[in-house]
């Protein structure tokens, strides 16, 4: 090497300013082919050999080992850090816990995933539109969600809407009425129990029994 030359090397603050020369930026036979080896990469095809038969029917006349070293500049080139996408459970989640304790944050990234997909967006206003009516005791409004609903394409909430549609009457009176059948809910419990136990074995008689002599 000329003094110039060993000059150049160290006096070098970053590896890009080594890359000079007459064979950088030169014309490869792969040039034309590139295009179609990043559309099999970004699908998933990583083997060298393969993609190389590929792209010779295609009038690829090179080498296997340029497509190779070509493939291994990606393979090894830093890749960029992207977010991992929230798991159902997560946005199901969100949208289930009141939006006024729900953290900043967590806000933002429901945003986010409303504003990607339309149908997670319909559904986060009907839940939390059913949610009001439950809490608030709105239970007049029902008519007209069930009339949302159906408007959108949720196959799933459409069903929901359906079995409430069968039980209007009594939905609207739970959503609307103060009295509950929790009190006797507890009560009931030991009852249940004993059936599911007599469940098959024997007949009503010795059920009563056991009802009576429990109680």
């Amino acid at each position: 090497m000329t003094w110039r030359t060993v000059k150049q090397l160290a006096d070098a603050a970053r590896p890009e300013e080594l890359f000079t020369g007459q064979w950088q930026n030169r014309p490869s036979v792969l040039d034309d082919y590139k295009p179609d080896l990043d559309d099999r990469w970004n699908e998933g095809g990583t083997n060298a050999w393969k993609l190389w038969e590929e792209i010779v029917p295609l009038g690829y006349k090179g080498s296997y080992q340029r497509v190779r070293a070509y493939l291994h500049k990606k393979r090894t080139s830093p890749r960029p850090v992207v977010a991992r996408p929230p798991s159902p459970r997560t946005v199901a989640g969100w949208i289930l816990r009141r939006p006024e304790i729900l953290p900043e944050a967590e806000q933002l990234l429901l945003k986010t995933v409303r504003t990607q997909c339309p149908e997670i967006d319909a559904l986060t206003r009907h839940v939390r539109a059913f949610a009001v009516m439950l809490t608030e005791r709105q239970g007049e409004r029902l008519p007209d969600w069930l009339a949302a609903v159906q408007q959108d394409d949720l196959p799933s909430l459409h069903t929901l809407a359906a079995g409430i549609d069968r039980d209007r009457d009594a939905v609207i009176a739970g959503l609307t009425l103060p009295w509950s059948s929790g009190a006797v809910e507890g009560p009931c419990q030991p009852h249940q129990m004993i059936k599911r136990q007599m469940y098959g074995r024997a007949g009503f008689n010795p059920l009563r029994k056991r009802v009576l002599l429990a109680s």
